[in-house]
């Protein structure tokens, strides 16, 4: 197959990564994302490992770069304000809590999309309403009332993702809650940041406020965890998430009540739990699943977008080495991605673990039947962080095109 016609849903990081891929390789993209426009602001995500090393291929290293929020590090600090703990970000070769490639995940969308939008249709303000797949592609019915058939289907819809309701299952089947629920916000950096993030961590209630730097150095981006067996709230409604933040929140003491105050005022509001999706296969017949929408590793694991940038590449990759078969193309980009998807979820998994959990009060007196703690393998530990940072071959794919110009790799 020629020119396959590809149509992928989502257009925040893992949906304009796989167009900039899938264009290089000689397909024709179509993107189509709900929202009328990009999303401004959010979380701050990051590269690390092998992730920076994809970011080189597509040619992008300056761009995200010059983007980047530019943080010099990180305090941990007690609830009156004292530094207990340091981190710089060219920590671990700017691999460490802090990596040296911290961008917003809407500035980070803004690169790709730029990057991609001259040889991409994006159909923004619509989605998916209904599809049905036959042996020779997908006939794709809009909400816009627009019907179009394609060669491929990918989903990169996010945690929520409706394509994956859609094709695979009611989002029950696939979601994994780690027993906390995050939350952040921008508000007026009336806090004295200057390129340091502020992290407080009340252990005992297993609640954590911070504040972190941004481009815009008038404003900071404020976040905050705290735990919940069970979530309820609608990731839609709003408002009733503002009042379960302030419920969970408000006596935290801290920075939290001058946080809290802007709450109301905020342009770009977001909170959902944490969790991870678990899937035993991403795809089913042609159309598949890449990103968050696939394989979740949840904010805790630092990794969610270095799972989407290696997703893509190696997908474009692998369909197009394939001749565009999605039976050969799917499961080798499965083949490759899942110790790599695996590795970082159980760090996400054993971070929101050590969170979600309260501890006891530092002057608290153990009971008699209390047990010693175990000791951490730290030598395993490790190990696991490498697999999840650098433990996955990323091919040259020499013998499919190649429409873009990317400099030799050391790692080919």
């Amino acid at each position: 197959m020629s020119d396959a016609r590809v149509l992928i849903a989502g257009a925040s990081i893992a949906g304009p990564a796989l167009a900039h891929w899938l264009r290089r390789r000689g397909a024709e993209v179509t993107v189509v994302e709900r929202a009328p426009e990009l999303r401004p602001g959010g979380q701050a995500v990051d590269a690390r490992g092998v992730t920076k090393e994809v970011i080189r291929r597509m040619g992008l290293d300056e761009a995200v770069r010059a983007a980047c929020t530019d943080t010099a590090g990180a305090y941990t600090v007690d609830v009156d304000g004292n530094v207990l703990e340091t981190f710089r970000a060219e920590d671990d070769g700017g691999d460490g809590f802090i990596a040296d490639i911290e961008i917003l995940r809407g500035d980070l969308s803004q690169v790709l999309y730029d990057n991609t939008r001259d040889g991409v249709e994006y159909l923004f303000g619509d989605r998916i309403a209904e599809l049905v797949q036959d042996a020779d592609g997908v006939d794709v019915t809009f909400a816009g009332g627009d019907r179009r058939r394609f060669d491929l289907v990918i989903g990169a819809d996010g945690l929520h993702s409706a394509l994956r309701a859609m094709v695979f299952g009611p989002r029950e089947r696939f979601i994994r809650h780690l027993g906390l629920v995050l939350a952040f916000f921008s508000v007026p950096n009336e806090f004295g940041l200057d390129r340091w993030l502020i992290d407080y961590q009340d252990r005992v209630s297993a609640r954590s406020a911070a504040l972190r730097p941004i481009r815009d150095a008038a404003r900071a981006m404020a976040m905050f965890t705290f735990p919940a067996a069970d979530f309820t709230v609608d990731h839609r409604d709003i408002d009733g998430q503002k009042r379960l933040l302030r419920a969970q929140t408000a006596d935290m003491g801290w920075l939290t009540p001058r946080i809290l105050a802007h709450l109301d005022d905020t342009p770009d509001f977001y909170l959902d739990q944490v969790a991870q999706v678990v899937m035993d296969r991403w795809s089913n017949g042609r159309v598949a699943l890449i990103g968050d929408a696939a394989y979740s590793s949840s904010p805790m694991s630092g990794q969610g977008t270095g799972l989407a940038l290696v997703g893509a590449y190696l997908l474009a990759g692998e369909l197009a080495a394939a001749d565009w078969a999605p039976d050969a193309g799917f499961a080798a980009y499965e083949s490759r991605m899942r110790s790599f998807v695996e590795a970082n979820q159980e760090i996400g998994r054993l971070h929101a673990e050590s969170l979600a959990v309260p501890q006891p009060a530092p002057d608290a007196q153990p009971g008699p039947d209390a047990l010693p703690s175990a000791e951490p393998d730290m030598e395993a530990f490790m190990a696991l962080v490498e697999r999840a940072l650098n433990g996955i071959d990323l091919p040259d794919y020499a013998g499919t095109p190649d429409a873009g110009i990317s400099e030799p790799s050391a790692r080919a």
